[in-house]
């Protein structure tokens, strides 16, 4: 038997159970890989599981998580290059394997029907052990501590996507980033510096701001109907060329009201809401592109693995909690105080 988190139902924490009788997952694939997690880091998508989802289902004793590192403990008889005892992060969003869809041969796998996420759609890393297809595996240096590992893969494959393949933030870009303090703002700004963008983030706290400026932020803007003005009197009335917005609802006037000629504007999330309006003269004479993103493929995961093995790229962590205080974990990411990744430790 192994610890874990549960939940039998949706709602809220506490519906959380920590159990010390959950069955220890069974390798069912040649490709098959089980890890024996060392630390697990919570996602705004752990609170939308706990809440509920729209058409995602789950059944009782279903075990929560989305992020994960640890050693690996067993693998099938078709894996060759891990063995137990591999120092492993993972990435959480899975395929079935063998998939030759349109999508997986395109190397686009967010995008395939069967695409699902740890935690979400298959049992999660809140527990002592998880199992996944191999390629889902990464090795990571003895250097990076369990914790920093673990708050990586989710946010930041997210992030990568957002800034690198969908706005492809560029050199003097002036890209903005809502509400500063979060896994992929965190990591948008991290990747949007790393281009050479001029990169101005927002917070309702002005010590994230100020952290946020440690970080390498240009400008530093409270949440307010004054952000897209302070922006345009920054730019000479031109607006940014990219903003990256999980908001939704409430910033999107804002968003838009900031965003220039031939802008492009990325979102991952509505956490205030999911319905937004476009006045869609000011779309087409602004010609800008709108655009969704979900997630990341196995090569996007694979290129930011480059930079953090190499130590150029770590993200931030909050707090870290033992895992029988997983609850606890829970409100804090609720509470919105956070700044950076709260993590578990197993």
């Amino acid at each position: 038997m192994m610890r874990a988190v549960t939940i039998d139902q949706h709602g809220g924490l506490e519906q959380l159970r920590v159990r010390d009788d959950v069955a220890v997952p069974p390798l069912t694939g040649a490709h098959d890989v089980r890890v024996r997690l060392r630390a697990a880091s919570l996602n705004r998508l752990d609170l939308w599981v706990l809440g509920g989802i729209p058409g995602v289902r789950i059944h009782p004793g279903w075990v929560v998580g989305s992020d994960g590192a640890g050693e690996v403990d067993a693998v099938g008889d078709g894996v060759a290059d891990l063995a137990p005892g591999d120092r492993v992060l993972l990435n959480p969003g899975i395929t079935d394997p063998g998939c030759t869809c349109p999508y997986c041969r395109e190397g686009d796998e967010p995008h395939c029907r069967s695409y699902g996420i740890l935690g979400e759609h298959r049992p999660g890393t809140l527990a002592d052990y998880v199992v996944v297809p191999a390629r889902q595996v990464h090795r990571i240096p003895d250097t990076i501590p369990w914790e920093v590992a673990a708050a990586f893969p989710l946010a930041t494959l997210t992030a990568w996507r957002m800034v690198l393949g969908r706005a492809r933030v560029a050199p003097g870009d002036q890209v903005l980033v809502w509400g500063i303090g979060g896994g992929v703002a965190l990591a948008a700004l991290q990747l949007a510096k790393a281009q050479g963008a001029t990169v101005w983030v927002t917070s309702r706290s002005r010590w994230k701001l100020e952290r946020a400026a440690a970080l390498g932020a240009d400008h530093l803007l409270p949440h307010g109907e004054e952000v897209a003005a302070a922006i345009r009197a920054g730019t000479g009335k031109r607006g940014v060329d990219v903003v990256i917005d999980s908001v939704g609802e409430a910033t999107w006037p804002q968003s838009l009201a900031a965003l220039g000629r031939r802008g492009r504007l990325v979102t991952c999330g509505g956490t205030s809401g999911p319905l937004v309006q476009v006045d869609v003269r000011r779309l087409f004479w602004n010609q800008w592109t709108l655009m969704g993103s979900t997630m990341g493929s196995v090569a996007e995961c694979r290129a930011m693995l480059e930079p953090f093995r190499g130590g150029r790229f770590h993200p931030p962590v909050d707090s870290v909690f033992p895992l029988e205080e997983a609850p606890a974990a829970y409100a804090r990411l609720a509470s919105g105080e956070q700044f950076g990744k709260v993590v578990v430790r197993l």
